[in-house]
């Protein structure tokens, strides 16, 4: 018969330790897994309240209904069907749902921008910068953007792409611009600021519109007043006077 030893009952408990330390590290591991299988079934995490956040065109009557939460859901529950039947939504470009315990979902969404309005059928139709038409109606919500006068179907997505980078990256330029128009040839724009017009080609970049602030900062400290800039010539800006 073998004799217990004080070094066999500290492996033993050394062991038992280990051996609990390991049970306790998987639960805390695998608690994404298991957690929220038990709180779904907890009336305390019931979605009692919903906030929606980023939303200016899209009613949220509208982002609700897409929704299709009530009463009996639970925070609890999987995000990713949600977030799909709202980004099903044509004017939203993406989505994303955080839980606010203990009983709140907080919607979070990226519109499509607007970047132009387009004559159609006797008002305007909203466009973004893809070339696709918005689900906007301008005379329900009100629509910051330059109108495209007389587009033409061949060249308005490249003039879409340009007004979309003007809105990111020249904001404030993007700002004073009213409405675009063919130039007089059909590589030729008209940009109307609202204070003077800007004659350029469809291929202009945003460092060569760049090139209209220091023109027309140079223009007020002399207190000329051009009847229009234009940009077509390479490397130079030309201010026709009044």
């Amino acid at each position: 018969m073998s004799e217990e030893t004080p070094e066999s009952r500290v492996w033993g408990l050394g062991s038992i330790r280990l051996i609990a330390f390991a049970l306790v590290a998987i639960l805390i591991v695998a608690s994404p897994f298991w957690a929220p299988l038990i709180f779904r079934r907890m009336a305390f995490f019931r979605v009692r309240r919903i906030e929606i956040l980023g939303a200016r065109y899209v009613a949220p009557s509208d982002i609700l209904s897409r929704l299709h939460v009530d009463t009996t859901a639970s925070v609890w529950d999987p995000k990713s069907p949600l977030e799909r039947r709202v980004s099903s939504q044509p004017e939203i470009a993406t989505v994303t749902i955080e839980r606010k315990l203990p009983g709140t979902l907080v919607v979070r969404v990226t519109e499509r921008a607007p970047v132009a309005l387009v004559p159609a059928n006797g008002g305007f139709r909203v466009y973004d910068e893809r070339g696709v038409a918005l689900p906007i109606d301008p005379t329900r919500v009100s629509v910051d953007a330059p109108v495209i006068v007389q587009p033409d179907p061949r060249t308005m997505p490249k003039v879409l792409r340009l007004l979309g980078a003007m809105r990111v990256g020249m904001p404030e330029l993007y700002a004073r611009l009213s409405a675009v128009r063919r130039g007089g040839a059909a590589d030729e724009l008209v940009l109307q600021l609202k204070t003077i017009p800007v004659r350029t080609m469809q291929d202009v970049t945003l460092e060569r519109l760049a090139e209209i602030e220091p023109v027309e900062a140079d223009l007020n400290r002399k207190q000329l007043h051009p009847l229009e800039l234009d940009l077509r010539y390479r490397d130079q800006v030309i201010a026709r006077l009044q």
